[in-house]
């Protein structure tokens, strides 16, 4: 079997990966224990992302023609890449708030729905919050008028009794 045969499934899996990706972050893990490797995929993972590490080699075959083809030019060295399906600011937070336990494992880019963010601006998007969180706090301020107007009016009903 050719080597191409054998490298082509890895670039598809990569491949699908991107098609339902909403972002996709690179990060340089090197000096991390295993330890600290483990902990980041747990927390990846129940942040709804995907973590993998794979060949820069496979990484520029699968990213070339697409919307993440800004990557290619930080495909040096080690690479592992988390890809955001669900929420598009999920991996640079979740990977944000591990650095700060990890201080080795260090940002190289990415592409959040559709846009290259060198490794300031991917910093920049991780204090971004989730979607849920913005709508509950659009919902909270919605709610505080409607709760003081209720007020006034049951103290105005009360000193009219």
């Amino acid at each position: 079997m050719a080597k191409v045969e054998l490298k082509q499934p890895i670039v598809d899996e990569i491949k699908a990966y991107t098609k339902d990706a909403q972002a996709i972050v690179l990060v340089d893990y090197r000096g991390l224990t295993v330890g600290e490797d483990t902990e980041l995929r747990k927390k990846l993972r129940e942040g709804g992302v995907v973590y993998k590490v794979y060949k820069n080699t496979l990484l520029n075959l699968a990213f070339k023609g697409t919307e993440y083809e800004g990557l290619l030019k930080d495909l040096a060295g080690p690479t592992a890449v988390a890809f955001g399906l669900d929420d598009a600011t999920a991996p640079a937070r979740i990977i944000n708030d591990m650095v700060k336990k990890m201080p080795k494992l260090e940002f190289k880019s990415g592409v959040v729905d559709g846009t290259y963010y060198d490794q300031d601006g991917i910093k920049v998007i991780a204090t971004i919050p989730s979607r849920e969180e913005l709508i509950s706090r659009l919902l909270g301020s919605m709610q505080s008028p409607i709760t003081n107007l209720a007020r006034v009016l049951k103290q105005i009903a009360e000193k009219a009794a």
